[in-house]
């Protein structure tokens, strides 16, 4: 039937586009790899690869007539999810089923010619021209930069010479036949020797490089320019040989003269060091700080991993045990090493190794300070590098305390209190910790925090006089209670049980060691208003007024930093700290004392020439010096100046021009070894100037232009500036620089 035919139609519609869209697909994949390589084998490679994956993927030759009729019954409504019917014979359907029939394929018939097909055309053009805007992205950067980052800074890959000077000789140029570039690298690295005729290099550093020339012709001398050190080549038969251990990066090219004199020169090319690293260790799972208790468990357990580029050679722990305090602190430190035996030679290993404070014969008060240490295979001097320093301390629980006599107990020492830069560190590991605490442990710590600040305070007000805050003993009866207790028993005439058996030295002169005076018979003394009352806290000299003046607001500013600890509110409290260490800070450096130097003693004066006034043989001293003034790159600005005359044709090219425009690469090649991108094309712009084919117009103008964007600006000398100069001024300058 007409019907079926229509059918089979769009069957093959269907199956075509999907055969275009993996078409599309693959020649996108093949364009990015041909535009990516600049091979058209790959190219193709590329297209028939992807083009089988997208085909394997697609599958169009599974689509089959019942898929086709699936599709018709599901968007055609006229089909009436009868259009199989189309493809039966009519001999086989009863009376019904050819009415049917005969329906299905008068509606079908204009729709199906109209009928499009499932595809995602438009999704794989779209991914073809991504993948071919891509491929030419990543072809421009790779032409770009490609060359720089494999060391091919040249336009030739080989050593290629032109002439300096013109050449007027009857004998033939010698040319450059052969190029072989031997680059020995280090034994430690295990890297093979690379032999190439590429004369810009890329090896480590200490690797040995060889250069053979060979030439065809008659050469009496060959010669390499290092950054302006000359190096001789030592001739062997045709060959000319020169070895040169790689020290430094930097910039060379090569010179060569003929029989009859004439100098031959090559372009310029990178000589690259690439730099040995030290290996870098981490010590992984273990705090800066770790404390133990006497009854503890004394053992840390050290997780290192070391890496390095070329291979490590040998690690060790160096531990310190500090015993004591004061002056009488001793340092002990041993070299422990790891039980693991170390692989030498491998680029990265993984160590452990517990440490006992117990076998190091550590005790309490002792502190622990150790680090790993890590050596590579450098050779002749290795490269060494360390972890951070972690630290270990055995807390003590005993306080030594000094005394003259049992009775008389002094301690002129301070006790240990938190200074306020530790306290700020502890608050904010309180804040931290908050989250993870419970609210009894938060307000216990902030609470001990609190204490701490408030011990502080104290210490720092005993600069300023204040007298301690202490509280009356367990017990203790007051002297308003004494002095109750006393007026009641001379009432009731009792008699005081203990009066025997105390002392009332302070209460009474027992002895009549002083004379007593009553309040009134006491004088005033007249130097009261002349002297410096030391036992009054505001007349004490300790500090002058300015600092105590700020050591007082520091004390205030911790009254409120205690208050919000003991509040509980640590947030609050940080702020009024850390402008308490500041203004303590403050005061610390004002109170520096700086020792000045011992000036000249000058001989004694003759007691008759004192006040005569006769200056006979007196002349005054005058001192002249002078300096030189040594512009920075002197000789690439007479370039400049040079290269502008040239422009002008009013100066022939000299070998004095030669010479100043290898200065001035000279000095322009440090440079050029940090910004390479910035300095290498003026630095062959010069080189290109010793060519005598290059001395154009043209190449003169390029150099000069090069040269001014590269040179940089001299600062002005301090001087008086008569001319006034406004923002809107010194904008409308800036935008005319730019522009101009």
């Amino acid at each position: 039937m007409m019907g079926a035919g229509k059918i089979e139609q769009f069957q093959k519609r269907w199956q075509q586009s999907k055969y275009v869209e993996g078409l599309l697909y693959s020649t996108g994949f093949g364009g990015f790899v041909y535009l990516l390589t600049h091979n058209i084998f790959f190219g193709i490679l590329g297209l028939l690869l992807a083009a089988g994956i997208a085909f394997w993927v697609l599958k169009p030759w599974k689509i089959s007539s019942e898929n086709a009729v699936g599709y018709i019954d599901a968007h055609v409504p006229q089909a009436g999810f009868s259009s199989g019917l189309l493809l039966l014979p009519t001999k086989e359907l009863s009376d019904l089923s050819k009415l049917q029939q005969y329906r299905v394929a008068e509606q079908l018939q204009p729709v199906l010619s109209k009928l499009r097909p499932p595809h995602h055309l438009f999704r794989a053009a779209l991914v073809m021209f991504g993948l071919i805007l891509l491929g030419l992205a990543g072809g421009f950067i790779l032409t770009k930069f490609g060359n720089i980052s494999d060391g091919s800074r040249s336009t030739n890959d080989q050593v290629t010479f032109a002439p300096k000077d013109s050449i007027s000789t009857s004998t033939e140029t010698p040319e450059l036949t052969e190029t072989i570039i031997n680059i020995q690298y280090p034994s430690y690295t295990r890297k093979s020797n690379v032999t190439t005729s590429v004369p810009n290099i890329k090896a480590v550093e200490g690797s040995k490089v060889t250069w053979n020339l060979e030439f065809e012709g008659n050469v009496q001398e060959v010669e390499m320019d290092f950054m302006g050190e000359r190096i001789g080549f030592r001739k062997n038969q045709t060959r000319y040989t020169l070895t040169k251990t790689l020290e430094t990066s930097g910039f060379y090219s090569f010179t060569f003269k003929d029989a009859d004199g004439n100098d031959y020169v090559s372009d310029l090319y990178s000589l690259e060091m690439i730099t040995d690293e030290p290996p870098v260790v981490q010590i992984e799972g273990l705090d800066n700080y770790t404390y133990f208790e006497f009854e503890d468990d004394k053992r840390l357990m050290l997780n290192t991993s070391i890496t390095d580029d070329f291979g490590i050679d040998d690690a060790y722990i160096i531990a310190t045990v500090s015993k004591g305090s004061g002056e009488s602190v001793k340092f002990r430190e041993e070299t422990v090493r790891f039980d693991r035996a170390i692989s030498k030679g491998r680029k990265s290993i993984q160590l452990k190794q517990p440490i006992n404070l117990d076998a190091l014969k550590m005790d309490p008060g002792d502190e622990l300070y150790f680090y790993v240490e890590a050596l590579d295979k450098k050779t002749p001097t290795a490269n060494i590098a360390r972890s951070e320093t972690y630290f270990a301390v055995i807390r003590d629980t005993i306080t030594d305390e000094f005394a003259v006599e049992g009775n008389l107990g002094v301690d002129l020492m301070p006790d240990y209190f938190r200074s306020q830069r530790q306290l700020i560190i502890d608050t904010e590991k309180l804040i931290a910790d908050r989250p993870n605490i419970s609210e009894k442990d938060f307000k216990f710590r902030s609470n001990e925090l609190g204490f701490d600040q408030k011990q502080l305070r104290l210490k720092y007000g005993q600069f300023m006089g204040d007298e301690a805050e202490m509280q009356a003993a367990p017990g203790q009866v007051s002297s308003t209670e004494n002095e109750e207790a006393d007026n009641h028993s001379g009432e009731e005439g009792d008699e005081d049980l203990l009066e025997g058996y105390s002392h009332k030295h302070d209460n009474e002169n027992e002895h009549n060691l002083v004379e007593e005076h009553s309040p009134e018979e006491e004088e005033e003394d007249p130097l009261h208003d002349y002297l410096h009352n030391h036992s009054d806290p505001e007349e004490s000299t300790l500090f002058e007024k300015s600092l105590k003046a700020k050591l007082r607001d520091a004390l205030n500013i911790m009254w409120d930093a205690e208050l919000h600890l003991r509040l509980y509110e640590p947030e609050k409290s940080l702020p009024y700290q850390y402008d308490a260490l500041k203004i303590i800070q403050d005061i610390k450096n004002s109170a520096r004392i700086y020792v000045h130097r011992i000036g000249f003693d000058p001989p004694p004066i003759k007691e008759e020439s004192r006040l005569s006034g006769d200056i006979e043989g007196i002349t005054n001293y005058d001192k002249q010096e002078e300096f030189q003034y040594n512009r920075p790159f002197a000789s690439t600005r007479t370039s400049i100046a040079r290269l502008e005359l040239l422009i002008l044709d009013k100066k022939e090219f000299t070998d004095e021009d030669s010479s100043l425009f290898e200065e001035a690469g000279n000095e322009l090649a440090p440079k050029a070894i940090a910004e390479p991108l910035k300095y290498l094309k003026v630095l062959q712009g010069l080189r290109d100037l010793q060519k005598e084919t290059n001395r154009t117009k043209e190449n003169y103008e390029v150099v000069q232009k090069n040269l001014l964007s590269v040179l940089p600006e001299v600062e002005d000398n301090p001087m008086k500036r008569t001319k006034y100069q406004d923002e809107i001024n010194l904008l409308y300058l800036k935008e005319l620089g730019v522009y101009e």
